[in-house]
């Protein structure tokens, strides 16, 4: 026994083990309880349909000018798609999220909607009905088409649909059902 372990005369030694144990028990709670706030009690499971992206426009949809995204992030490119889009047509959720921004911006109507997966959707030109804040689920109506996409499309009115992940543009064409990459997975 280490002569610093032994009891002084008179005194006793109290068990430190339970206490140490007991401490240590309770800090570690406390930090998981900060550190995962849902791992008490879980949230709401997200939307089943989450992920599930449907062109913004009603009908089969005619790309007009094609995502090209730049080499580099600051050099010119097109950061989304124009689709072919009727004078005053419908504007629909391309997915379930909130609508995050519906205003002006540089004299045009854009909508942004945060979809559930992360993602942020933004479409111009619009004539937003809804406010920001509103939940939406895919196809609901935001507006309509007010105008041309980037003052004029060959091939006449037109929605711009872009889509970023985090500061990253992302091919929206690519999000619909059956338009994404082929992906091969290994037999059974």
């Amino acid at each position: 026994m280490h002569p610093s372990s032994r009891a002084r005369p008179g005194t006793t030694r109290r068990p430190t083990r339970p206490l140490v144990a007991w401490v240590v028990g309770l800090s570690l709670g406390i930090a998981l309880a900060w550190a995962v706030p849902g791992a008490a009690a879980p949230g709401p499971a997200p939307p089943a349909d989450a992920g599930v992206y449907r062109l913004p426009l009603d009908g089969p949809g005619r790309v007009l000018r094609p995502f090209d995204p730049p080499p580099r992030p600051w050099l010119a490119g097109h950061r989304g798609v124009d689709l072919s889009a009727p004078a005053d047509g419908q504007v629909r959720a391309p997915a379930a999220g909130v609508v995050s921004f519906a205003g002006v911006v540089a004299g045009r109507g854009v909508v942004s909607v945060l979809h559930d997966d992360g993602r942020r959707s933004s479409l111009e030109p619009v004539s937003a009905t809804l406010p920001a804040g509103t939940r939406v689920v895919a196809g609901d109506p935001l507006g309509t088409v007010a105008g041309d996409a980037h003052g004029g499309v060959p091939g006449g009115p037109a929605l711009h649909w872009g889509v970023r992940e985090g500061d990253v543009y992302v091919d929206p064409w690519a999000l619909l059902p059956g338009r994404g990459p082929v992906v091969l997975l290994p037999l059974p």
